[in-house]
């Protein structure tokens, strides 16, 4: 039986320099993003190296984290992977 990875994935090892449009052109290809944020630091406003993605359905998530995951992009080697939820 296959674990259910949900709508929402987890992005990390990314380039210090990419940007938010660059994030999201990565990963429009594989369906419609619901949402899709870098995670900033506050005081000096740069990315911090990983973001989340969220898709309308899991099977587009899926796709995109099966072709993205240990991908190369803008010279280092991202992780894709289902976002863990926050305990409540």
């Amino acid at each position: 039986m296959s674990q259910r990875i949900g709508t929402k994935l987890f992005v990390s090892r990314l380039s210090f320099y990419t940007t938010n449009d660059q994030f999201v052109k990565l990963f429009s290809p594989f369906g419609a993003l619901k949402e899709a944020s870098l995670v900033v630091d506050p005081k000096t406003k740069r990315p911090k190296g990983f973001g989340f993605v969220s898709y309308d359905s899991e099977i587009e998530a899926e796709k995109a984290m099966k072709a993205l995951n240990g991908r190369i992009v803008d010279g280092r080697l991202i992780f894709v992977e289902p976002a863990k939820l926050k305990d409540s």
